[in-house]
């Protein structure tokens, strides 16, 4: 073979291989067996409830980024960083629930458009609104997440699943009731100078 002839095979394969296409290894309404001791009908439940839990997270996370953003008016700065810091447990939430399911055999919702089919979080408007609504839609977005949590962590004991309902209960659940108290708190209505 040529020098010239050498090169270009070297550089086809230090060339990246991209826009590779395939079919899908693993269709996302299907569990596969994973060897952890759990029947597969306890697995298939948990994932499909989780998935649920997931897109009403994945709402919820980016509605508190949303309001991060928009937020305004005299307790801008105090909200401006609680959303954020709100956000960011709910970050870490959405990526330990997608880990469940995965860890489950079942495949993690992702991606924003099948997240807005599959949430039952009310969609907000795309404009800014006044702090009280804003903190009402976190409320009830949360209110969706702990109903739900509370029901599929029933169901994930009754199964046999401890995993799920461990992570349900000591997770989504805590940190959900937890976000709630210190949201629900701006909506009480006390005076800012004087007391009566």
């Amino acid at each position: 073979m040529s020098k010239a002839g050498k090169s270009k095979t070297t550089l086809d394969r230090a060339r990246p291989l991209d826009r590779q296409k395939a079919h899908e290894i693993q269709p996302f309404s299907q569990v596969i067996h994973m060897p952890i001791a759990l029947p597969e009908s306890a697995a298939r439940l948990s994932v499909t409830n989780l998935n649920q839990v997931l897109a009403d997270s994945i709402t919820l996370r980016d509605l508190y980024k949303k309001h991060h953003w928009q937020v305004a008016g005299p307790t801008f700065y105090q909200l401006h960083l609680l959303f954020d810091k709100h956000y960011e447990e709910q970050n870490e939430l959405v990526d330990t629930l997608a880990e469940r399911i995965q860890s489950l055999g079942g495949i993690s919702i992702a991606m924003a458009a099948d997240v807005a089919e599959a949430t039952m979080v009310p969609r907000p408007p795309k404009g800014r609104e006044e702090v009280p609504v804003q903190i009402s839609r976190l409320l009830h977005a949360h209110e969706i997440v702990l109903k739900e949590a509370r029901t599929m962590a029933r169901q994930a004991a009754e199964a046999g699943d401890d995993g799920t309902n461990d992570l349900l209960v000591s997770d989504v659940i805590r940190t959900n009731e937890k976000q709630v108290w210190f949201v629900s708190e701006h909506l009480v209505d006390v005076p800012l100078v004087r007391a009566d």
